[in-house]
């Protein structure tokens, strides 16, 4: 099968490769988290090291600084889109929502580059404009609309988080629309916040369960190693499991005795 690589390779191990060929990915989390970085990870991967133009449509951000935060990372947006490996549309949810709003935005950039990538950022934004019950139908009726581009597709989606509450990821039926969902959500642990991300949901192929902690570095996103040594990290009440607890009262056990 062939596989979309995200350019994280930690993540692309977690995905078993990468993820399913036009498919559709949320990357759901709270504000924060990272989830626009990642996105534009991907996208930037796609036309550095892949070959694969990508288009990124954004409803919140001015192109000014799109670009400012994206050298940030070391990722010149503008030299990509003079060589035609990228575009940025900074667009109104309301012209995607009009009958033929997609096509109108959308077409002309993803053929100018030949497009295989995708993101939008974010589904919240479609969700202020479109009458309640309806965002679940326009949310198919875009994705459909990559699926019939040939479009490796990723949407963000802001889901709040208090405390050691559930994200509300599939409280609108997005969940069942997307082959992939990837959580980033903060976790305190022992007195200090850190970032975890785990896939929820791969559609035709296996991937890591594991919770992992990444990081947001200079270079984007980096995915390190899985919380093993505690459990109750999404219920918001983490704890060292049964066999770190013991294995640290041994040797404090013995680090007293030695002191005798």
């Amino acid at each position: 099968m062939t596989r979309i690589r995200s350019g994280i390779s930690e993540l692309d191990k977690m995905l078993r490769g990468g993820f399913m060929e036009g498919d559709a990915v949320m990357v759901a989390g709270g504000a924060g988290t990272g989830k626009t970085v990642l996105a534009l990870q991907y996208l930037v991967s796609g036309a550095t090291q892949f070959g694969e133009g990508g288009v990124y449509v954004t409803f919140e951000q001015l192109p000014d600084q799109i670009y400012r935060d994206a050298r940030n990372f070391g990722w010149n947006l503008r030299k990509m889109e003079d060589e035609n490996r990228l575009r940025v549309v900074c667009t109104s949810p309301s012209l995607l929502l009009e009958a033929d709003g997609l096509e109108q935005v959308l077409d002309e950039p993803i053929r100018e580059i030949n497009a295989r990538r995708i993101v939008v950022d974010s589904l919240n934004h479609l969700e202020m404009l479109v009458p309640e019950g309806e965002l679940r139908k326009e949310a198919y009726r875009l994705l459909m609309y990559f699926k019939t581009k040939g479009l490796s597709s990723v949407v963000t989606w802001e889901a709040s988080q208090v405390g050691g509450q559930g994200f509300t990821v599939t409280e609108t039926g997005l969940g069942f629309l997307v082959d992939c969902i990837i959580l980033l959500r903060f976790v305190e642990i022992e007195s200090s916040i850190r970032k975890a991300l785990t896939i929820l949901k791969m559609r035709g192929s296996d991937h890591d369960r594991q919770l992992r902690e990444f990081e947001i570095t200079s270079q984007g996103v980096k995915v390190v190693a899985p919380f093993t040594q505690y459990e109750g990290i999404l219920t918001g009440s983490p704890r060292r499991m049964a066999e770190y607890r013991f294995a640290e009262a041994f040797a404090e056990a013995a680090k007293k005795k030695r002191g005798k």
